[in-house]
């Protein structure tokens, strides 16, 4: 198709069964087997709404050919937008190197199209190759930086809000994404979908070194800070195709009315909060800004549900920063190496290492209800609260075990730590972990006092003061699982449960990684990272659902 298509459809009026709907898929049965039902019938709609908005999407023919055909070498073509996300009708600018003489660039809005899961709404024309300078490296925080001049400028007029991957199309015939948020400026009413580039940077070891490890794979010779000027790393996208793409598809799928932004755009302006009817932090969430922080917990208590769809959520604090390029371009994380960050010892709470270690610590779980504990992981996922809204439309009974769904990592309840709230334990698992650790707790809701399964990965919701509530789960492999699947024994499309991850990895995985296998590069035993999980808050229960990973 050429440009952007301008098809009318129609808006979602008070979509409320259709979110619930939406937050009990990715509750407590895995994102991916959520997905993949295949009769899930979306919400009513009628007038025609703003194109701008990402209901006036959902009729629209998608577009078959949006996945890369082949990578080639990573100098083949690699690129990096300078800005995280814009609002529709704003500018970014594309800078890429490929060693073809030439190439062309394709936005690719993701989304369910009856199917096809993507759109392009714009593509390039042919624009002159070039092979770009070799990276630079700060020395003092060991930051890789491209720092390449702007290839092009792009305008996004026209372009619905949504998350985007930009192929970058190289005459060679090889390919690689770019991704780009085009956020939303409000959310009153709708769920606000949360993406997480902050921690695909984390583990973006494009250019040699991450946050994790450095050139020669040490974690001493990791980066203390990284930057958005450059491209990421493998397919250009791996971190939001393993854990956001799926929820994204379900969600746009379902028909429910919808928000994006990013934590980046959170950290900054929380205005997109306000109001929302619920805001979904869709799978590896690992780094957060004190900010960010603030403004989601603002939220919750302000009657705003919020759920986790994955273990290890607001695990780092990090600062964004400005670079060279321009306003939050940068992502600093000392970690271990705390006495070394600028802000210590004068401002505490701005030392970046975990949230839960000294000197500012404020543990993650009076946000979220659970800890993060462990890694790596591979437990069923066992059913105690069958009757729970969050298993409607499933048969599930109790005792009922899904096997590998938790995993590779997974938070729990510890008592005497800070909650939002009571929580309520909806399942549990046994121990599985592959490293000397503690039985854990699934699926957990806090009510009053009661906890049981004080050591089982649970999965739990729970309440915020004003009614807001957090879903928590026990860190399903969401995320990972692909949406035309289906579970072979529940067909009640509104909640299917699928044993394990299952299935062909998402698009972009490299075989030899199969979903729901090791998600992150080489860690110390000792500084073991975190992943992913569920948490949810919903209605005015308030409640807060958390998962292990």
């Amino acid at each position: 198709m050429d440009g952007v298509e301008r098809q009318e459809s129609s808006s979602v009026p008070g979509a409320g069964p259709a979110r619930r709907r939406f937050l009990g898929l990715c509750a407590g049965v895995g994102l991916g087997a959520a997905a993949a039902c295949e009769q899930v019938a979306p919400a009513h709609r009628s007038a025609a709404p703003d194109a701008r908005l990402p209901e006036a999407e959902r009729d629209r023919p998608g577009t078959a050919d949006w996945r890369i055909g082949s990578l080639g070498a990573p100098d083949a073509i690699a690129g990096y937008a300078d800005r995280v996300s814009v609002a529709p009708g704003e500018e970014f600018g594309l800078s890429v190197s490929t060693t073809a003489a030439a190439f062309r660039v394709s936005a690719l809005r993701v989304g369910w199209y009856g199917g096809k899961q993507a759109r392009r709404v714009w593509f390039s024309p042919r624009i002159p190759g070039r092979a770009q300078r070799s990276p630079a490296i700060l020395s003092g925080t060991r930051t890789v930086r491209a720092d390449w001049p702007r290839t092009l400028t792009v305008d996004t007029t026209g372009w619905p809000e949504g998350a985007y991957l930009l192929r970058l199309e190289a005459e060679s015939g090889h390919q690689r994404y770019v991704p780009l948020i085009l956020r939303s400026t409000h959310g009153a009413g709708r769920t606000v979908l949360l993406h997480a580039p902050a921690t695909w940077q984390a583990y973006n070891r494009w250019g040699g070194l991450s946050l994790y490890a450095g050139s020669d794979g040490s974690y001493a010779g990791r980066s203390l800070a990284v930057t958005f000027d450059r491209p990421y790393d493998q397919n250009g996208a791996e971190k939001f195709l393993v854990y956001e793409w799926a929820a994204v598809v379900l969600a746009e799928r379902l028909g429910i009315p919808l928000a994006y932004t990013t934590g980046t755009d959170v950290h900054a302006d929380p205005g997109v909060l306000a109001g929302a009817t619920a805001v979904v932090c869709l799978g590896h969430d690992e780094y957060w800004t004190p900010e960010q922080r603030r403004h989601v917990t603002a939220a919750r208590d302000a009657g705003t549900n919020i759920a986790f769809l994955g273990a290890n959520t607001c695990f780092r604090r990090v600062r964004i920063e400005a670079s060279d390029s321009g306003p939050g371009r940068t992502v600093v994380c000392y970690k271990s190496s705390y006495t070394a960050d600028p802000c210590f010892p004068a401002r505490p709470a701005l030392v970046t290492t975990d949230f839960r270690a000294a000197p500012g610590a404020d543990p993650e779980s009076s946000l979220t209800g659970v800890l993060y504990e462990g890694y790596p992981v591979d437990a069923p996922y066992v059913v105690t609260a069958p009757d729970h809204w969050l298993y409607e439309g499933t048969g599930v009974r109790a005792g009922a075990g899904f096997d590998h769904l938790v995993g590779v990592e997974y938070d729990r309840v510890i008592p005497g730590t800070a909650a939002p709230g009571p929580l309520e334990i909806t399942a549990r698992s046994p121990p599985g972990v592959r490293r000397p650790a503690q039985p854990q707790r699934l699926g957990v809701l806090h009510r009053g006092r009661r906890r049981r399964g004080l050591r089982d990965r649970h999965h739990a919701l729970g309440g915020g003061p004003d009614g807001g509530h957090r879903r928590r789960q026990p860190a399903p492999r969401h995320g990972r699982g692909h949406p035309r699947l289906r579970h072979p024994h529940h067909g009640e499309p509104a909640a299917r449960l699928r044993r394990g991850p299952g299935g062909p990895p998402p698009p972009g995985a490299t075989p030899q990684r199969r979903a729901g296998v090791r998600h992150r590069p080489g860690v110390t035993p000792a500084r073991a990272p975190c992943g992913g999980g569920v948490r949810v808050s919903s209605g005015p229960v308030r409640s807060t659902m958390a998962a292990c990973c």
